[in-house]
């Protein structure tokens, strides 16, 4: 039986309270890059296939903004900051204060708009694997983060080579994030954090939850 098989609901709970201490920090971040209140929602956490993941980011010929990085430490696996191009151009408006830009327009992008892109996937993705060394009391290494402007099958089928080769599944920390009073949905991000099979029996054990049935 492999280990996707083994998690039941209890464990997908545990991910789900990890999911949410690590999105809420990264929303005090933002909030105080943005100088605005920004809210979490509720994560979903959940078996998926790698199709299902692309789809959850608009499909896969969909253009994103994503800031990938590779942990490694107690526990290896990837991770996946993921904005839509209207979303992009929100932040980038905010950062540089300046209400006319439009991220979409530019050809090519701007160097100073990646630089924006590249600060707020560094500072929310430190966020949310700091919360989750906390929480775990695990090492967690993250590479340097990579920023692509591509279309979502490309981006994901990059990021996921390693883990495909064992296996065709991934569990997937859901984590929006919205504007105070928003719900026009123009700024959600996608937080995907997906570790190698066997770091989930590190993480479930460092929590103490039993992963042998």
């Amino acid at each position: 039986m492999s280990f996707i098989e083994k998690i039941n609901s209890l464990h997908l709970d545990v991910l789900k309270e990890i999911g949410n201490i690590g999105a809420a920090h990264a929303a005090t971040a933002l909030s105080r890059i943005l100088n605005q209140k920004i809210e979490m929602s509720v994560p979903n956490v959940r078996i998926v296939s790698f199709n299902q993941m692309m789809e959850l980011a608009g499909g896969p010929e969909n253009v994103v903004a994503s800031v990938f990085l590779r942990l490694e430490g107690d526990v290896t696996g990837s991770m996946f900051f993921i904005l839509s191009l209207p979303a992009a151009t929100y932040f980038i408006q905010r950062m540089i204060a300046n209400d006319s830009f439009v991220f979409e327009s530019e050809s090519p992008h701007s160097e100073m708009s990646l630089s924006c892109l590249q600060e707020l996937g560094n500072i929310l993705s430190g966020s949310y694997l700091s919360s989750l060394s906390d929480f775990t009391n695990l090492h967690l290494y993250p590479s340097v983060p990579s920023l692509t402007i591509d279309m979502v099958g490309a981006t994901i089928s990059f990021g996921l080579l390693e883990l495909s080769q064992v296996s065709d599944y991934a569990i997937v920390i859901d984590t929006v994030l919205e504007k105070e009073g928003d719900e026009s949905g123009a700024m959600n991000g996608h937080f995907f954090l997906l570790p190698n099979p066997d770091s989930f029996e590190v993480i479930f054990n460092s929590l103490g939850v039993a992963t042998d049935g």
